[in-house]
């Protein structure tokens, strides 16, 4: 009776988190909180959810102790509570894309009417930002990029891809990269990229996959400018 006791006990507390993370929306706050803090205001509007609503969400993670928050000013911030939270929820995303024919399908949806393009390996990726044959682009929202980014990456969100298409080199190959693999931003970049004659490319990855693999992660806004581009290689 005592060993059911302790089974039922443990069980109970591993579902505390499973019950945590068995809402989308919840799913969604977490790969967000991969990326850096975020406050409830900040998760509401890219949830599409009320601040109510985001509000009562993160109090279920906080319970399940994967999430914490900070006050900060007249702020409250969330932040993982451990790097191993952004881990379950790779886990997760690659145990549903092995075992749900569904997630390819919703995928392909997803993308259908844009231009999809090749993408790059992460060892090919290095490599090249390495010996200056690639420029790595991380197209995520600026506070996104100071808060952590892809060491090596230069800043340019993609709404302002279009008036900073001057400041990209034509003698580089340029790889895009944004949340990861569900996040659009990268190849809505090498869209515009393309269109404009850039030789451009998608990365598929994300910080929490570049983290995973025990990659340098850098931070700050230092890295915000392109190479300068040589004179005339801007026309075409």
């Amino acid at each position: 009776m005592e060993k059911r006791v302790y089974k039922d006990a443990i069980y109970n507390q591993l579902a505390r988190v499973t019950k945590a993370l068995s809402s989308p929306k919840r799913l969604e706050m977490l790969d967000l909180l991969c990326q850096r803090p975020w406050s409830v205001e900040e998760l509401a509007e890219e949830a599409h959810l009320s601040v109510a609503n985001a509000s009562r969400h993160l109090q279920v993670l906080r319970a399940a102790q994967l999430v914490e928050a900070t006050k900060r000013g007249l702020y409250v911030e969330y932040t993982l509570s451990s790097d191993e939270v952004c881990t379950v929820c790779r886990d997760i995303r690659a145990l549903a894309e092995r075992q749900l024919a569904e997630v390819e399908r919703i995928t392909a949806k997803l993308v259908a009417g844009r231009e999809e393009f090749d993408t790059i390996d992460r060892d090919t990726l290095r490599r090249g930002v390495r010996d200056g044959s690639i420029l790595l682009l991380d197209v995520r929202p600026a506070n996104e990029y100071e808060r952590g980014h892809l060491a090596g990456a230069v800043s340019m969100p993609v709404d302002d891809l279009p008036e900073r298409l001057r400041e990209l080199p034509r003698d580089q190959r340029i790889a895009a990269y944004c949340r990861g693999p569900y996040c659009l931003f990268a190849s809505d970049a090498v869209r515009v990229l393309r269109g404009k004659g850039f030789d451009a490319i998608r990365y598929d990855e994300g910080i929490a996959d570049w983290k995973a693999a025990g990659l340098p992660i850098a931070t700050g806004a230092n890295g915000s400018k392109a190479p300068r581009a040589k004179r005339g290689s801007n026309r075409r």
